[in-house]
């Protein structure tokens, strides 16, 4: 009945809205991974706090677009919009920071490539695979949460195709789901 699905409706979103999310980005994160995943979160209720190392709360980052053409072995890549951050990175460091989050997203693009080399943003990663907190990770994101030790391990995870490697090379399985 309506009356019974309008109840369930407002019980999941009593139980999922209203958690505090944080994104880790960077310059050439993909346009859509990075805009459409938090506006859906904030859309449903969540607080979506994005940051990246060395910029503060208010400044950009530059997206990419990510095209896939016919008969093209890999995507194109063009510039996409600016996109805001809503935090300071800095500001994690502190102690207890971390604890004040309910879980993680990391979204493609190039930017996870680059800021697996920043050992502060592995050291936040780790914080939510030791934690055991939710983390989603879309594309090329699985690159910053495989260069955690053991994040991946005995896991099945998605990601763009070219990243499977770093997958099964860090002990999890490559699942195919699109």
């Amino acid at each position: 009945t309506k009356d019974k699905q309008k109840t369930s409706m407002t019980s999941y979103a009593s139980v999922v809205s209203g958690k505090r999310i944080l994104m880790i980005t960077g310059d050439y994160s993909e346009t859509l991974e990075t805009f459409s995943v938090a506006q859906t979160l904030s859309a449903v209720g969540h607080q979506v706090v994005s940051v990246t190392p060395g910029r503060e709360r208010g400044e950009t980052v530059r997206t990419a677009v990510h095209s896939f053409e016919a008969g093209v072995a890999t995507y194109s890549e063009s510039r996409g919009h600016d996109f805001t951050l809503t935090g300071t990175f800095a500001e994690l460091l502190e102690e207890g920071a971390l604890d004040r989050y309910d879980g993680l997203y990391i979204p493609g693009g190039r930017s996870p490539e680059y800021l697996r080399t920043d050992s502060t943003v592995l050291d936040v990663v780790r914080h939510f695979v030791e934690a055991g907190k939710p983390i989603a990770v879309i594309c090329h994101g699985v690159q910053l949460l495989a260069a955690v030790s053991g994040a991946v391990e005995g896991r099945r995870v998605s990601c763009y195709p070219a990243c499977q490697f770093e997958v099964t090379a860090n002990g999890g399985e490559y699942s195919e789901v699109a």
